[in-house]
Parts: C-alpha cells; structure tokens; sequence
C-alpha cells in the first residue's frame, strides 16, 4: 500500500504540471485553432530565467515575478511576430511555425544559460510529510495547490469575466466576434500571453523538485499534447484530467515496470487514443457534412 501511494503522489505531482501545459495547449487551441508546440519552452524559461536571475543576486520571489512578466512577453512576441502574420496559413503551417519558435528558444536558452541542470530552493523546506507510509515533499503539495488555484482562477475569468466572454465568442466564430466590435487580434494575442504565463508559474513551481535544463521543454510540449489528446483537444476539463491521468501513468509505469519506459508512456496514449477514442474523453464528436 506504501508503495502504491507513494506512485500515486509521484503521478499526482508530474501531472499536475502536465494538467498546465495542456491547460495553455487548450487556452491557444479554442481561441486560434493553434496547437502551440513551444509550450514546452515556456515551463523551461519560467524555470532558467529565475535560477539564473538568483545567480545574479535577485531575491528568489522577485526573479520568479520576472521570471514570468519576461515569458509572457516572449509568448505575445510570438503570436505578433509568428502566428499573426500568418494567420490566414493552413493548421500544418501554423504547427511548424509553432515547432520552429520552441526550437529557436531551445537555443537561444543555451547560449544564454548553459547546458547543466539547476534547481530551485523548495518553498516550505525539503522534509518529507509521511503519509500511509509513503513520503511527499512540501513543494508537491504547493504544486497540487497551485495547479488547482491556476485553473480556478482561468474558468472564473473565461466564465465570469466580459473579456473572458470575448475569448469564448472569439473561440466560437472569429468573423462573427469582429462583427459585434471585439478585437479578436487583442484577444488570441492575449490568450498567448496568459498560456505563457501559466507555462512560467508551472516551471517556477516544479524546478525545485524536477529540476530543469535548456532542452527539457521539448518533452514537456509533447507529454502536455499527448494530455490534450488524452482529455479532449479544446476542453480545460479534459486538460487537466488528461494530465493528471498521463502521470499517474507514468509513475505507475515506472514503479511496476521499468524506469525506461517511462517517456514512452505519452506516445503510447497519443496512438491509444487516436485509434480508440479520437475525441478523446472529454472532446465532442463532430459530424461535418458535405
């Protein structure tokens, strides 16, 4: 049993930082029809930029705040210089630019920063909390909490908000939201910046307990995909169910199998799901007639 939660807390952990990159897939997804592969590369900027913002003698808190206001800067320069040019582009076309931009900010990383791996100071120590026999560590508990906060606070401003409500009209029919006065440019814009953030705050939290690199957004950005595919591209529910479950799957994986499978696990959802269940859990099926 000690075993078995100490997988699940693992999972639980993991997932929820996947539950955050497939909450920013799916905020770009609804408001662009986008599927950002540079996502990654948000959690590994909000993770670098306030290590070495520390390393230069800026207080923890501080370089994290910046941390963050830099990223979702770099998130809106790439719709305004990436994807809005080219918004009239096919979907393949957008993906590769998408593709081209985390590739680009992978090596701009490594020239800044270098190519070790860092961590962070824990917020509230490093002694582990026993429960059932099984450890957690203090950071995992603000990780869980703040996911949940993060995506709380999302659906309050999508669902309560008149600019949240301009993201979904935008997200329903972008000609008919321009007919009616919103500026669906600000707002697809805005929705980049907000994911960014959020891919920030996400890499800010776990560096303390994952550690991070200038390359480690790649897998980030497909294991929050194969989340997305998992829950339902287009739905936050499924998001962050389809996180939390893909690292549940993963600790499970690497507990009762092996560690090496462990990465393995997100391409084995992607074709699960494309074969099984092409909507994923959460998604609805379409019917386009011709």
């Amino acid at each position: 049993m000690a075993e078995f939660l100490q997988f699940t807390f693992s999972g639980l952990t993991v997932g929820a930082v996947y539950a955050l990159v497939a909450v920013g897939f799916t905020l770009i997804y609804n408001a662009s029809d986008v599927v950002n592969f540079a996502q990654g590369e948000f959690v590994m900027l909000g993770g670098m930029v306030t290590i070495f913002l520390g390393y230069a003698g800026v207080p923890v808190p501080l370089a994290a705040v910046i941390a963050v206001l830099i990223t979702t800067a770099v998130g809106l320069a790439l719709y305004r210089l990436g994807i809005a040019p080219a918004r009239d582009a096919s979907a393949v076309t957008l993906i590769i630019i998408t593709i081209g931009a985390s590739i680009f900010l992978r090596g701009v990383a490594e020239i800044i920063f270098d190519k070790r791996f860092h961590s962070l100071p824990a917020l509230f120590g490093s002694d582990p909390i026993r429960i059932g026999g099984a450890s957690i560590l203090p950071q995992t508990v603000v990780v869980l909490a703040s996911a949940l906060l993060i995506v709380c606070l999302l659906w309050a401003f999508i669902d309560r908000t008149l600019y949240g409500k301009a993201v979904i009209a935008t997200s329903a029919n972008r000609m008919a939201a321009t007919l009616v006065g919103i500026n669906t440019r600000t707002i697809v814009g805005a929705c980049f910046a907000i994911s960014a953030a959020i891919g920030a705050i996400a890499g800010v939290l776990v560096t303390p307990i994952t550690l991070t690199s200038y390359n480690v957004g790649t897998l980030l950005a497909l294991k929050g995909f194969a989340a997305v595919m998992l829950g339902g591209i287009g739905s936050a529910i499924g998001a962050v169910v389809g996180g939390v479950l893909l690292g549940l799957f993963e600790a499970f994986a690497a507990g009762y199998v092996s560690a090496s499978y462990k990465d393995a696990v997100a391409f084995l959802v992607i074709l699960a799901v494309l074969f099984a269940m092409p909507q994923g859990l959460f998604g609805k099926r379409t019917v386009e007639r011709v």
